[in-house]
């Protein structure tokens, strides 16, 4: 039996897109220890979503997991039909379920640009929109759309990833004028550098150029980015409409 809910998101259901690792996994966490239930998918990654599951339970709260291909509009309307059974409506949703191809521009397929694209903006765009109808019948609800830095500034070799990126971030604006008036608030988080381990897979020499960029000269903690979701998804985000976030450690400043 789940202990009583303290905490800013006491009494309040979350579910996160790939959840399973990296930084939806973090915000899984903290989401809890904030005091709300959560609900993960994840794309076959069943080990490590049991484990979270332990980690939400440990601290007093719900949890469920279901596999989930983010890119598959079928699969998402499962999820949140399953994770709604199980614990209840969703009140805060994070769209975080991503992948990252490094392939120079000219040597993009059209396979490589559709997944890129459907795992993350169709997928961020129809997770939303699964979920919006019952936040506006309740008269409220916090959507939280992870982006990135790269969809501001761009770079090279990822031309795939920083459009969708971008997309995101024009999807989270033009969603929050639609939403706000209906008590919606829709928000994006635009993560710098962080460690997870896709970027540990890079190497230490990988690592330590980027890092010498950077004002603050480390990367990133996902822990760091899941901070910021707590504030959007909680009462200190009350006044969010429309903003994209970026805890970047001085990559970009504006």
């Amino acid at each position: 039996m789940n202990a009583p809910a303290h905490g800013p998101l006491a009494g309040k259901i979350a579910y996160v897109t790939g959840g399973s690792r990296g930084i939806g996994r973090a915000c899984a966490i903290a989401f809890a220890e904030a005091g709300a239930d959560v609900a993960i998918s994840h794309l076959d990654d069943e080990a490590e979503a049991r484990t979270l599951v332990q980690a939400v339970t440990a601290r007093g709260r719900r949890a469920f997991q279901m596999a989930a291909d983010a890119g598959d509009v079928s699969q998402i309307n499962a999820f949140i039909a399953a994770a709604e059974a199980a614990l209840g409506p969703c009140d805060i949703l994070l769209n975080n379920a991503g992948i990252n191809l490094r392939t120079p521009f000219g040597q993009i397929s059209e396979a490589e640009f559709d997944r890129m694209l459907n795992i993350h903006l169709k997928g961020t765009f129809f997770t939303a929109q699964a979920v919006y109808p019952g936040m506006v019948a309740r008269g409220g609800g916090r959507i939280i759309n992870i982006a990135s830095q790269l969809g501001l500034k761009g770079s090279a070799g990822i031309v795939t990833y920083c459009a969708a990126k971008a997309g995101i971030i024009g999807f989270t604006r033009a969603l929050a004028h639609e939403a706000g008036p209906l008590g919606v608030l829709v928000n994006a988080i635009a993560p710098g550098p962080i460690e997870t381990d896709l970027t540990r897979s890079r190497g230490a020499e990988w690592k330590a150029e980027i890092e010498s960029r950077l004002p603050l000269r480390r990367m990133g903690r996902v822990e760091e980015i899941a901070a910021t979701a707590v504030l959007l998804a909680g009462p200190g985000g009350s006044y969010y409409c429309g903003a994209c976030l970026s805890p970047n450690g001085g990559d970009i400043m504006h």
